[in-house]
This record gives structure tokens, sequence and C-alpha cells, in this order.
């Protein structure tokens, strides 16, 4: 029989579980697919002001960094590009003109990665002519194409998102019969589940959604997903931010009811916001064929050596020196605590929260509209209220079935947007999980000597001087950063892969330039004078012998005016211990302690 402790897991791995997987009861399953449908007109080509990148070289660095992110993220996904406006065609059948197809729905990997980069830059762009050029424009045509290409795919997906890049507001100057036939195809992808974008790009004089393709994109799925932007990008950073919040799929790691009272439950998905990155586990492989292998494991009996089956396996716990036998079934009734859910206990201020009652990662909480109608409404409701208030909800979490319940607190948090209005921060609560009275422990601190005001006042002054607006995302892991460079240097046949900044290095000459004299007249008031904390410690000199006599080392005597100053300044520090034993003799003070910090205090 199983040992019990088999069955109960850790309660940390069980939260590395619930912050890693994205786990959860999903309406399907199966995989994203994205096609990336770029504009091959004249008009992508043309250069910016100041040497700055055309619109295709724009959107074809995009197309890589995507393509790179699913191979390290969900290798697994479908990705495609298709040119439209161009000379040259190149379809399934060949059965639409002026539409090229680079791109089929598959899985990235490293050699349409290295296809990607041929389009990149001056190179690019004559490639590019040479290969498609540009010609007439018909977008119902790609539309089509793209949704044979999806018609094609015997896989099951999950998600489905068609990525319009292109500069031109009106691709059919005015032609009211391609403009119809783009609106039909666009509405038959729609009721397909494909869900279409627009990333348009900056030109002369702006670029207007409203004629054209308002009729075109989808709308917002609810309000967590971006709507239309109304403003063009003209900078790599804007079209990156936009491709990025897009192109990521949100999934749930659980669905749960939020329950406000009797017969009131409002159903809310819990999200993940930010989870370790971690390097890949490595993948066996067999010898001789280079395929990955699978591992199973079954349970013998030790005695008779037969198989056995999950209903022959038992758990069971040694208590009074007896083995009680339980069945799985008894094991999960005894862990079931209550069903699944999320139920309000009552409200608190923020006051009441403290940063010590942050114990693991948090996550985010946002309304599920499509499980139950009205969520949405009355979601906004409370989180309005509770941030007008300023107070948190206080509720009894059961994340999973069998899982332990804890008091969670939801903090409210309000939409942000940046110029570009790209949403940073999304609306809802944050969900803090909060500790028991076991959790808690007393410390006790070790007893250190405490600083005077004036060393303290000193070090506020090299904080003030060091503070820094500090973001998560301008820090990057460079173990995780060089492994994936050395992996695509094998991966593309690069000579060497590319350097890796270590951003978490400290930038010593800023530091010393913002600092100025200041570490030094801290040290002078802390340390001893003379004293080097980066030096190694000297061996101590034995005393000399002078005609068989020990030599007799000279009073360490201080003036008593330059003593009294040292009082004054704080700074009795910089004196040695004999010379602080010398001035309590001197001045008639009994003194029983031989550490420095103890004759200063007396």
């Amino acid at each position: 029989m199983a040992e019990w402790n088999a069955y109960y897991q850790n309660e940390d791995e069980d939260e590395e579980q619930e912050e890693g997987e994205q786990s959860g009861d999903y309406k399907v399953t199966g995989r994203d697919s994205l096609v990336f449908l770029v504009d091959a007109s004249k008009e992508m080509f043309i250069k910016g002001e100041d040497g700055e990148p055309s619109n295709f070289d724009m959107t074809m660095q995009v197309v890589r960094s995507v393509y790179t992110s699913k191979i390290i993220s969900s290798h697994r996904d479908l990705v495609a590009l298709v040119f439209y406006g161009t000379e040259q065609s190149k379809n399934p059948r060949n059965s639409f003109k002026y539409v090229y197809v680079y791109h089929d729905l598959d899985e990235p990997g490293a050699k349409r990665v290295q296809e990607v980069d041929a389009l990149r830059g001056e190179k690019g762009a004559r490639l590019a002519a040479e290969t498609m050029g540009s010609g007439e424009t018909s977008l119902g045509d790609a539309l089509w194409c793209c949704a044979n290409l999806y018609s094609d795919i015997k896989l099951r997906l999950s998600h489905k998102r068609l990525m319009i890049f292109t500069c031109r507001d009106e691709p059919h100057r005015g032609d009211s019969a391609k403009d119809r036939q783009a609106r039909t195809k666009a509405s038959d992808l729609k009721e397909t589940g494909v869900i279409i974008d627009l990333m348009h790009l900056m030109k002369p004089g702006g670029f207007d959604v409203a004629p054209f393709f308002r009729d075109i994109v989808s709308q917002p799925e609810d309000e967590s997903e971006l709507g239309l932007h109304l403003e063009p990008c003209d900078k790599l950073e804007d079209l990156q931010k936009r491709v990025r919040a897009k192109e990521q799929k949100k999934r749930a790691m659980a669905r749960l009811n939020l329950c406000l009272g009797e017969g009131i439950n409002v159903a809310v998905g819990i999200y993940a916001t930010a989870v370790t990155a971690r390097k890949p586990a490595a993948i066996r492989l067999y010898r001789e064929t280079n395929e990955p292998v699978r591992s199973k494991t079954r349970t013998f009996h030790m005695q008779t050596g037969s198989l056995l089956l999950p209903s022959e396996i038992k758990k069971a716990q040694t208590y009074g020196k007896k083995q009680i036998v339980m069945e799985r079934d008894e094991v999960d009734s005894i862990k079931k605590f209550q069903d699944p859910g999320l139920y309000l206990i009552g409200f608190k201020p923020m006051e009441k929260l403290k940063t010590h009652h942050h114990i693991r990662p948090a996550v985010f909480l946002y309304p599920e509209e499509g499980e139950v109608k009205g969520s949405a409404c009355l979601f906004s409701a409370l989180l309005m209220k509770c941030s007008e208030r300023n107070v948190f909800a206080l509720c009894r979490c059961v994340s999973r079935r069998n899982y332990p319940p804890r008091f969670v607190a939801l903090v409210p948090q309000r939409e942000e947007v940046d110029e570009g209005k790209v949403q940073f921060t999304p609306p809802g609560f944050n969900v803090i999980y909060l500790p028991y009275a076991d959790d808690l422990r007393t410390l006790d601190p070790p007893q250190c000597p405490s600083a005077s005001q004036i060393q303290v006042d000193k070090m506020k002054e090299i904080v003030s001087k060091l503070r820094f607006k500090y973001r998560s995302e301008a820090f990057e892991n460079p173990v995780i950063q060089q492994h994936y460079r050395n992996l695509e240097a094998l991966a593309l046949d690069m000579m060497a892969p590319e350097d890796t900044e270590d951003l978490i290095m400290p930038k010593v000459d800023q530091i010393n330039h913002r600092l100025g004299p200041l570490a030094e007249e801290f040290k002078d008031l802390v340390y001893p004078a003379g004293y080097n904390p980066e030096s190694k410690s000297v061996a101590k000199r034995k005393t000399a012998i002078v005609g068989g006599v020990a030599e007799k080392k000279p009073k360490a005597e201080v003036p008593e005016d330059e003593l009294r100053a040292h009082v004054q300044n704080g700074t009795l520090g910089k004196l040695t211990v004999p010379v602080l034993k010398e001035a309590c003799k001197q001045f008639g003070v009994r003194t029983t302690g031989t550490k420095k910090q103890e004759l200063i205090d007396f």
C-alpha cells in the first residue's frame, strides 16, 4: 500500500502548480493560430523621416519577434504569413490574384525565422520586389485565401486570429464592388470564429479607420480586449505593444463563482499576471532515431510481481502504531471542505491590509460574462464602489476541488492606458492570499548596536540620491536570455550567439556620479580612520621582545578638546578600543565591556 504522504502533496508544490499552470475548465481545447496579412503595396516600402525604417520593415521585425516568442513559449501554435497587393501570385491552386502566401499555417521554426529575416532592411525590400512585387489590391480575395488556409487545417483550433498590417485606409481607391466583397468575406470569417484585428501604420495625411476598416475588424470580445485603435503606429515599440497585447490569448487558471449573498453569483476567472520564467526542461531522445521518448510508470506487487490496477492501490497512514487504510474516494472526501468558489465575508479599509500579509504571488480576478450573464455589470459596480471607498473585499476562496480554503483580500484596480491608448493596467481585483494565524511567526532578531542620528541622516541622503522608478519589465533574466540566444544561434546556424546585456548589474559609474562625496562621508562616520572594507584582515603582529623583556605599548591618549569634538559630531566610532578605554579611565567611568560600541554607550 502506498504511504499517505505519497498522495498528500506538499503545500508549496501546490502553490507552484497554481502559479505556473494555466489550467481550468476551458470551453474549447486545441491550438492557437495567427495569420499575418501584410500589405505589399509600394506605399509600405517608403522610408520614414530621419532614416526611420519603412512600415514594411517594421512589420517584418514584429513578425520575426512573434515567431521567436512562439517557438519559445508555445511552439505548437500555428502561424502564417500572407501578402496582398502583390504583382506575383502564390497560393493553394493559385485561385486568387495579387495574393502571395509566404508561409502556410504551420508551427514556427528556424527556417521560417531565417526567411523572415531575409525580408528585413534594404536587402529585404529588394528581395520582396523581386519575389512578389507590388500590384493591384483585392482585400476580399486575400481574406478568402486566409479562410481557405483555416479550412485546410485538420487540427482542432481553440483560437483563430488574423492581423492586417497596412498604411492605406482605402485599399481599393473607392472601388465599391471590391469594398463590398471584402466586407462580405470579413463577415464570413468572423462567423467561423476568426478574430480580425487592424494594425494600421502611419502615412502622410493620417489614417482614417472609419470609412472602410470599421466594418472589417472584429468587435472586442469583452472589456478586457483592446478595441480598435484610432491612432496609427509610427514607432516599432508601439506596434510591438499592440501586436503583443492582441496575439496573447488570455487563459484562466480557474473559473469560479463569486458569491455576494444568497442567490447572487458573479462568474469570474482567475488569471496569473506574472509567472516565474524558467528554462525549459530537457527532452529525452532515443539514441538511434532522435525521437522523443515517453516514460510510463507502473506499480507492481512487491511479493508476487503482478501489475496492480488503480483500484487495487489504497492509501494508508500509521497512527498509534496501527496502519489506517483508506480508499481514494475516502481520502478525497476528507480533503474536501467546500465546492470551488469565492464567498464574500465582508469589507475592510485598505489600511488593515499590511505588507507582511502578502505571503505568495497574487492573482488577478476578472468577470466571465459568457458564464453568467450580467456578471460584467455587477463586477464593474463592485469594483467602482470598492475603489471609491478605498476598501478591499474579504473572501473565503476554494480555488479547485479538494483544495484547502484560504482567506483572500480582493484589492480593486482601476484601468490605465498609455499615450497610445494601449491598456497597460486592466480593471479588476488583485487577489492577495492572507496568512492564517499558524503562518505568522514571532522572530527574535539579534541585538545590534543602533546607529546615531547623524549616521541615519547621512544614509537618508544616500537613499534619496539612488532612488529610481522600478519597472519589472525593464529587467530580463540574464541566464534565461543567454540560454535562448545560444539555442537561437544553433538553430539559425549563426557564427556566434548575440551578446546579452546583463541588466541587473549595478551601474557603478552612474552610482558614483550621483553620490559624489556622500559615500566617503558616510564611511568616515561609520568606520574607523583608515579602514578599508575591501581589504583582507592582516594577521596580528607579535609583541616585540627587547633584551628578553616584552616591549610595552605606549598609552593611547587623546586630548580632552578633541574627545569632546568627537562626542558632539558622533564620530567616536573612528577611535580605537584602547583609546576609548583610556578616555573612560581619564573621566573616571567604570567599564566592563571590551567591544567598541559598549565603550561608546558608557
